[in-house]
C-alpha cells in the first residue's frame, strides 16, 4: 500500500462544515506575546526557568501558557482549522515554542501559515499525534517540517526524527529543557565570618523544615553526634509559624542551641544554629556540604525545590512526600544526587555516612552536572528565541 504525503485538508477532511466552539478565555495582553506550550507538568516547570529568564532580558513581553500548566494556561481550541483559526486570530503570537511529543497538526499549520515562527524542544520521546483514522497520512513528518529550529535531548532523539523532512541545521541537541533555580544570594561577609568560626567542624543543614519534622531532625543530629561530636546542625523554618515551634523543640532537646538571627555567638560548643526565617538560606547551602530539604517527611507540603539545594553544590536528602517536585527528584535521584529518607534512624544513618567529604562532594557534583546541563539546554532554546524576536521586530 503506497503512503499518501500529508495534506492539512485531506487530514482535517472528516471537519469540513463543524462549526468553530473555541472561545477566548482571557484578553489578549498589549505588545509583544510568546506563546509557550507545556506537554507534562515536568515541561510546564522547564518552561517556567525559561520564562523567568526571558522577562529577565525582555520585561515587556507578554506570555501565552497552553497545556499542563498548573494555573494560568489558555485553553487550546479543538484540533479543526476552524478553531485553530479564531484562537491564533484571538492571541496573534509572536513566537511559539512547542515542548512535548504530542503535535497538533491544524493549530502548529495554521500558526506557520500565519508566518509565526515555531521553535520545537524535545523530551526525548518520539513525536507523535493524536489518534486520527487508520486511513489518513502520517502528519508528523509534515508538521515537523514547520518548525524553525527543534532542539533535541540527544543522538538517540535525533535518529528518532524522520529525517526526510528536515534539513540538518535545523536540528540542535541541546540536550533536555528541565526546571533549574537561579543560585540564591549570600552576604560575603557573613559567609567569610562563618568559615572561621566553624572552621574544621562538620555541618548539615535542615532547609525549609516544617514544624512536624522539627523532632526527628533533631533526634536523628543527636544519633549523628554519637559518631562525629563536634558535628552542627543548622534548623532553618520554611515560615515563621513553623519557626516558633522548631525553636521549642531546639530548646527541649538539651542540646547547645545559637540563634543566629538574635545575634547569638557561634562557638565550638554550639550544636544547633538557629535562624527564624529562609531570608539567609544562600549563605547556609554555601556553608553545609549535605542539606536535608524539609516539608518532605510530613504529608501536605509536597517538599521543597530541590534544584536551589544542587545549584549551590549541595548533597540532597529529603523524605518521600515530594509531590510537588517529583520530577526535579527523580533526576537527582538518577544521577546521584539526592537520596531518600523515611524516618529519624535512615536520617541519622545517611548524615552519618555522607560527613565523608568524598561522599558528599560526590553527590554534590552530581547534581551541579544536572543543573549546569538544564542551563545550557535553557541558554541555547532562549537564545534563538531573543535571536527570532530581533528579527521580527526589526522587519516592523
Amino acid at each position: 500500500m503506497v503512503k499518501r504525503p500529508f495534506s492539512i485538508n485531506t487530514y482535517f477532511a472528516s471537519t469540513r462544515g463543524r462549526a468553530p466552539v473555541w472561545t477566548p478565555d482571557a484578553p489578549r495582553p498589549k505588545g509583544e506575546l510568546v506563546w509557550l506550550h507545556a506537554g507534562s507538568r515536568a515541561e510546564a516547570r522547564a518552561l517556567e526557568t525559561l520564562a523567568a529568564r526571558l522577562r529577565q532580558q525582555r520585561p515587556e513581553t507578554g506570555l501565552l501558557a497552553t497545556g499542563a500548566w498548573d494555573e494560568g494556561a489558555a485553553a487550546l481550541p479543538p484540533e479543526t482549522p476552524g478553531d485553530a483559526r479564531l484562537f491564533l486570530d484571538h492571541w496573534r503570537p509572536n513566537l511559539c515554542l512547542w515542548s512535548g511529543p504530542t503535535l497538533n497538526p491544524a493549530l502548529l499549520w495554521t500558526a506557520h501559515e500565519d508566518g509565526v515562527p515555531l521553535l520545537h524542544a524535545d523530551d526525548g520521546q518520539a513525536p507523535h499525534v493524536a489518534p486520527a483514522a487508520r486511513w489518513l497520512p502520517d502528519p508528523v513528518p509534515a508538521t515537523l517540517a514547520l518548525f524553525d529550529t527543534l532542539f533535541v535531548a540527544d543522538a538517540a532523539a535525533e535518529r528518532r526524527l524522520p529525517r526526510a523532512s528536515l534539513s540538518a541545521d535545523r536540528i540542535r541537541r541541546s540536550g533536555v529543557l528541565q526546571e533549574t533555580t537561579l543560585p540564591l544570594d549570600c552576604d560575603d561577609d557573613q559567609h567569610e565570618e562563618l568559615l572561621g568560626l566553624l572552621a574544621g567542624r562538620p555541618i548539615w543543614l535542615a532547609a525549609r523544615l516544617r514544624a512536624g519534622e522539627a523532632r526527628l531532625v533533631i533526634d536523628a543530629h543527636r544519633v549523628a553526634t554519637r559518631l562525629s561530636h563536634r558535628l552542627v546542625l543548622v534548623l532553618v523554618p520554611a515560615s515563621e509559624e513553623d519557626g516558633v515551634q522548631i525553636a521549642a523543640a531546639a530548646d527541649a532537646s538539651g542540646l547547645r542551641v545559637s540563634r543566629w538571627d538574635e545575634g547569638e555567638t557561634v562557638d565550638d560548643g554550639t550544636q544547633i544554629i538557629l535562624c527564624q526565617g529562609a531570608e539567609e538560606l544562600g549563605l547556609w547551602y554555601r556553608l553545609a556540604p549535605l542539606a536535608f530539604l524539609g516539608g518532605s517527611l510530613v504529608s501536605g507540603h509536597g517538599g521543597t525545590d530541590p534544584f536551589e539545594a544542587a545549584s549551590l553544590g549541595v548533597a540532597i536528602l529529603y523524605g518521600p512526600n515530594v509531590g510537588r517536585h517529583l520530577a526535579a527528584y527523580t533526576t537527582l535521584v538518577d544521577a546521584g544526587a539526592a537520596r531518600i529518607v523515611r524516618d529519624e534512624d535512615s536520617l541519622a544513618g545517611a548524615v552519618s555516612q555522607l560527613l565523608a567529604p568524598d561522599r558528599a562532594a560526590s553527590m554534590a557534583h552530581a547534581g551541579w552536572e544536572v543543573v549546569s546541563a538544564g542551563a545550557e539546554a535553557t541558554d541555547a532554546v532562549l537564545a534563538r528565541m531573543v535571536e527570532l524576536l530581533d528579527a521580527l521586530r526589526g522587519r516592523t
